[in-house]
């Protein structure tokens, strides 16, 4: 799972960042580079969702974010709004998160479920998350909280590349949204890990688990003193 979404941030992220400075090397205008370094990645990435069937939701948000960014280039504007185009989009990104708190199921809730759902350290812990999502009130705090985690930090990380867009030059940009991208990344896997530690997530014997300790699903002998 790690080594597929790395290889979908080389080939979403880090490659377009590339192709838009191989283009201007070649003397290909900004504003055209901006559009084909925003295009042609969304192309790739369609055929990719449509061979590899993919229907998981960090799949999803990766190619909806390529394809709008995508349609943002083919608005005619400055380049300077070309560059902002995904500041914009995050903040967007950022406010659904916030929103789907209300939801049946908090977006926090999707997109980390495939990758620790039944592994490592919550191996151990019975039933699917639909099951512990109903019977352990605690367990639903904790994908609204990590929801609203991800919403703040997005609207965060969105301001911050409108401001670079609009007062950087032009060319260090995309390598900087890039870092930025990387760098809110890291921030945003340390906080929210370190919550769910807290928490009490990772931990069989945590009082988190209690209501399944009062069904006979966990050992009372797990339990914490």
């Amino acid at each position: 799972m790690r080594k597929r979404q790395f290889l979908r941030f080389v080939v979403d992220f880090a490659a377009p960042t590339a192709l838009f400075y191989v283009l201007r090397a070649l003397g290909v205008g900004l504003y055209l580079t901006l559009v084909v370094s925003a295009v042609l990645p969304a192309g790739f990435a369609i055929l990719r969702w449509l061979r590899s069937r993919e229907r998981d939701g960090l799949a999803i948000y990766m190619l909806s974010m390529l394809v709008l960014s995508a349609l943002v280039s083919l608005i005619s504007g400055s380049p300077r709004f070309l560059l902002a185009r995904e500041g914009w989009l995050t903040g967007v990104t950022g406010l659904w998160f916030i929103a789907s708190v209300r939801a049946s199921r908090p977006l926090a809730f999707h997109y980390t479920r495939p990758m620790l759902e039944g592994r490592g350290r919550l191996a151990d812990i019975p039933g699917d998350w639909d099951e512990l999502w109903q019977r352990i009130p605690r367990f639903r705090r904790i994908w609204k909280v990590g929801s609203v985690l991800w919403g703040v930090a997005l609207l965060g990380d969105s301001v911050v590349r409108v401001v670079m867009a609009y007062t950087l030059p032009v060319d260090s940009v995309p390598a900087l949204g890039t870092a930025l991208y990387v760098a809110t990344s890291v921030v945003l896997i340390v906080i929210t890990n370190s919550y769910y530690i807290v928490s009490g997530l990772y931990d069989s014997r945590s009082p988190l688990y209690d209501p399944l300790r009062a069904e006979g699903l966990l050992p009372a002998t797990t339990a914490r003193a």
